[in-house]
């Protein structure tokens, strides 16, 4: 045998199996098709800024997190709890009273907050907020549009904030995800301010993958993989590796190619990441456009940032950097620069006629869909030594990622030891 495990991937759950995996006493090789660790978590550098491929935050308070990730050495800049949101020609800052104090009032008496509303997204989230296991006994579980209309969250506060909101982190404007699931993330974004790595979001998968005792083999895909006799036999294009158990963390897109299992349902969006001289808004927050009659954006843009205001070292000293996020389910979906740029002019209220695109990610396996029932789900198992482990195994998040992750490398350890 070269090894006891193969993983294939070294995305968040390849990494973090991984590791579970030499804890237990193993000897591991990964494999990485790409040029660098990461997977879906990948920042790009492009004069002087950072560009990481589909937006995306870290947030402290999954307990994944906590338990696996050294925060801290991150040095996390964070995002305001909140956002802005524009309506018409009005911006209006909503954020937590008690992270923000100075907007409190604002936001309890902003239109965009009735008290019908209020009280009916309490009894949505109440139970969650203090139990998160409150989540998976919601009996049923609906999708979240079916959930909102449950509790009589049908306000402005539903309209033009919270669908427009989830619509961009879930990469969903259809309102069919989980409201199980949907409770969790807003559990998280209420007990911890989400940021950003001060080198990128790269920068997580980097220090997992400087955890473990042999380097992460860079640009060698698996081309196949097949269980023998005693173990399992990986194929690379530098030849073959023979182990005693396999681990296939690849991305939603390409773990059919490897193993016997469905190809699972994704979402997907794209990211403009704009350099502008100067800053368009001065505000940590993500805004989002509500200028739509009935609620939701007027254009393309479902959320944007001044990026660079959250999170400083994502753009040299004197320039600003702005992303801008379009949804792959949307007719606008794909729209082009052009585009892009007048709906940020309108809803930042400014030129953007020297605003410079750095980058444009356009990512269609951005998260798996994540349908009612919510379930606790373990790693796939499709064979006595092949396991399939990753969010779309779990949840489609960074806690999903690393914890399904963590259970195949501890699922894989008990079926080897004698």
């Amino acid at each position: 045998m070269d090894t006891d495990v193969v993983v294939v991937g070294a995305g968040l759950a390849g990494l973090q199996s991984a590791r579970r995996l030499e804890r237990l006493g193993l000897r591991v090789t990964v494999l990485e098709a790409g040029d660098a660790v990461g997977g879906r978590v990948r920042t790009d550098r492009v004069d002087g800024f950072l560009c990481d491929r589909g937006f995306q935050v870290l947030n402290p308070s999954y307990p994944a997190v906590r338990d696996w990730i050294d925060v801290p050495s991150l040095a996390l800049q964070t995002f305001g709890v909140g956002v802005v949101v524009r309506t018409g020609e009005t911006r209006t800052t909503l954020a937590h009273p008690l992270r923000h104090p100075q907007h409190a009032l604002g936001t309890v008496l902003s239109d965009l907050t009735p008290v019908s509303d209020l009280v009916a997204l309490a009894r949505w989230l109440g139970p969650t907020l203090l139990h998160a296991r409150a989540a998976f006994r919601s009996t049923p579980d609906l999708p979240l549009r079916e959930s909102f209309d449950q509790v009589g969250l049908t306000g402005r506060l539903r309209r033009d904030v919270l669908d427009t909101f989830l619509a961009g982190v879930l990469a969903d404007s259809t309102g069919s995800t989980s409201a199980g699931f949907v409770r969790l993330l807003m559990r998280s974004f209420a007990l911890a301010a989400p940021g950003l790595p001060r080198e990128g979001m790269q920068a997580m998968p980097e220090q997992m993958a400087a955890w473990l005792s042999e380097p992460v083999r860079l640009s060698t895909p698996a081309r196949e993989l097949r269980e023998t006799s005693d173990g399992v036999a990986v194929s690379t294009d530098q030849g073959t590796l023979r182990a005693r158990a396999a681990v296939v963390a690849v991305g939603p897109q390409d773990v059919a190619s490897l193993v016997d299992v469905p190809a699972p349902v994704t979402h997907g969006l794209t990211t403009w990441w704009f350099r502008t001289p100067e800053v368009p808004r001065a505000s940590p927050f993500i805004v989002l456009d509500a200028s739509r009659p009935g609620g939701g954006p007027a254009g393309p843009v479902w959320n944007t940032a001044v990026v660079s205001e959250a999170a400083l070292s994502y753009a040299p000293p004197g320039e600003h950097l702005v992303q801008a996020t379009t949804l792959l389910d949307r007719p606008d979906g794909r729209a082009s620069e052009a585009d892009v740029l007048r709906d940020l002019a309108r809803i930042y209220g400014t030129s953007t006629a020297r605003w410079e695109v750095l980058v444009h990610h356009v990512v269609e396996h951005t998260l798996p869909a994540q349908p009612p029932p919510l379930r606790d789900r373990r790693p796939r198992w499709t064979g006595d030594r092949v396991l399939v482990a990753g969010d779309h195994q779990a949840t489609g998040s960074i806690q999903g990622a690393l914890l399904s992750g963590d259970r195949a490398g501890h699922a894989v350890a008990s079926r080897l030891r004698p």
